[in-house]
């Protein structure tokens, strides 16, 4: 079993967030776009790195906390809707650390797999490829 059916596949970086879900089933997985959400990139952004960082703009890094805080509030909500039962996390390793510390037990709980990978902007064949790497 690859993933789930109806897992939703939730690709983030700095700025970009993507969301696909498998229409198809455990063995053979389809993933499929979603509607973009909103985010609220005004809620309040706690970064767990606020020390300067050589050769980093620190302003391009508050912009991309707040980014990472604005999804994770958006999936822990999902996911305590109970709309979402079985999720993925594909998200370059900078963004990951950022979510990590902020998922919500119950995200914890239908969390099925982490990638650190660069992956936003890619198809859903690219994105099961790198699922089954």
């Amino acid at each position: 079993m690859l993933i789930p059916h109806g897992t939703l596949v939730a690709i983030a970086d700095g700025t970009h967030f993507t969301l696909l879900r498998n229409s198809g089933n455990d063995a053979e997985p389809v993933l499929e776009a979603q509607a973009m959400p909103v985010l609220d990139l005004h809620g309040h952004a706690s970064s767990g790195q606020h020390g300067h960082m050589s050769g980093h703009d620190p302003a391009s890094h508050v912009i991309e906390a707040q980014h990472s805080a604005a999804v994770v509030r958006w999936l822990n909500a999902e996911v305590l809707a109970h709309r979402v039962q079985d999720l993925v996390i594909i998200a370059s390793p900078r963004t990951l650390g950022e979510l990590r510390p902020h998922y919500h037990g119950q995200l914890k709980a239908v969390l099925r797999r982490e990638v650190a990978k660069e992956m936003v902007g890619r198809t859903g064949t690219e994105v099961l490829a790198a699922l089954r790497a």
